[in-house]
């Protein structure tokens, strides 16, 4: 359950707050709330305009209460069906984002992702879903998870293990568990397919158990309808079968830049003095050995493990993947993976 409040004194200099004042499920086990705590106490560290702020959680008593700032439009999958022409939840007639506004979204959405990476984060649930949308129309990274039992049909359980979005999840992900920088890099693409689409669900048609075989097959979304150059090439470069040859969150930003809000080098993780590196010192975000943050805490339970035997299969699956295969659209043609050069032409 979410509900709006007000919180006295939650924000220094701020009487009177208003928050989203979310409760753990019902069902829960006592180990699903001390993780959700555990992974509660480490969001709050988090100090990025682009991620949504956790102020507090009430651990005394049931339930056990989360509160956070407040996001008017709640999370970015329904703020988009709403957008749609023929929607019941359009009461201002809204029209649907122009290429400027999505390029806008892509950017606030991949700078939130660069500050959870440079935490040495992963999150590996990123999806429409999964982002929120502030009274300004920002998007940012939020929820981490909290939103499964609104969206249960969006996950998938696969061999009798922990719910898996597997629509959204990555060739490597699927076939091998690994979660990564560059996996959250693959999602990343499949969310800007949910921004030009106002959020159609990813590969329909397709059985979960389909999605499964033609994703580690090479697959990927076809184009959608009347979507812009840019958003598609940006949507393929993310859907390298190769891992490596994904771009980072960073250079995604770097790519889109021009074409931002003149607010976004005000509020942004890229243009702070956080983001900074001494010019000595080599830019190494050590993709490989990030930390993950568990979502859900039924559907994962765990930290990816930086044991030496993990680091061990983690070298071993690099090499799975360094002769890079080709892709194969929905329609059934493949080509050549390359990560292709963003088209420049100004957004609308």
């Amino acid at each position: 359950m979410v509900y709006e409040g007000i919180a006295k004194d939650i924000i220094k200099g701020d009487p009177d707050t208003q928050v989203a004042v979310k409760t753990v499920n019902e069902s829960a086990s006592l180990r699903e709330r001390i993780e959700f705590l555990n992974e509660a106490s480490v969001m709050k560290a988090f100090t990025c305009h682009h991620v949504v702020r956790l102020l507090g959680v009430v651990s005394k008593g049931q339930p056990t209460l989360v509160v956070m700032e407040l996001m008017t439009h709640g999370d970015l999958k329904s703020y988009l069906r709403g957008l749609r022409p023929d929607s019941e939840h359009n009461p201002t007639g809204r029209s649907p984002p122009t290429l400027k506004e999505m390029i806008q979204m892509a950017a606030e959405i991949a700078d939130g992702m660069a500050y959870l990476n440079a935490k040495k984060f992963v999150h590996r649930d990123l999806a429409a879903r999964n982002c929120m949308v502030a009274e300004d129309f920002t998007v940012k990274i939020g929820d981490f998870g909290m939103t499964r039992d609104i969206y249960e049909t969006d996950y998938y359980r696969k061999g009798g293990k922990g719910l898996l979005p597997v629509r959204w999840m990555a060739p490597e992900s699927l076939k091998d568990g690994v979660f990564t920088a560059h996996s959250d890099c693959w999602s990343f693409g499949v969310v800007l397919w949910e921004i030009s689409t106002l959020a159609e669900q990813p590969y329909q048609g397709l059985s979960n158990e389909q999605v499964l075989k033609f994703v580690m097959d090479g697959g990927i979304l076809d184009r959608p309808d009347n979507c812009p150059e840019r958003m598609h090439s940006l949507m393929q470069m993310s859907w390298q079968y190769n891992p490596k040859m994904r771009p980072l969150f960073h250079e995604i930003i770097e790519m889109l830049r021009e074409d931002l809000h003149p607010s976004f080098h005000e509020c942004s993780f890229f243009y702070s003095e956080e983001n900074k590196v001494p010019e000595t010192e080599e830019y190494d975000l050590d993709l490989d050995n990030m930390e993950s943050i568990p979502l859900d805490p039924s559907s994962y339970s765990q930290r990816e493990d930086n044991s030496g035997r993990d680091k061990g299969s983690s070298v071993a699956l690099r090499g799975n993947y360094d002769e890079h295969l080709p892709y194969t659209h929905m329609n059934g043609g493949k080509k050549n993976g390359r990560i292709l050069s963003l088209p420049r032409s100004s957004p609308s």
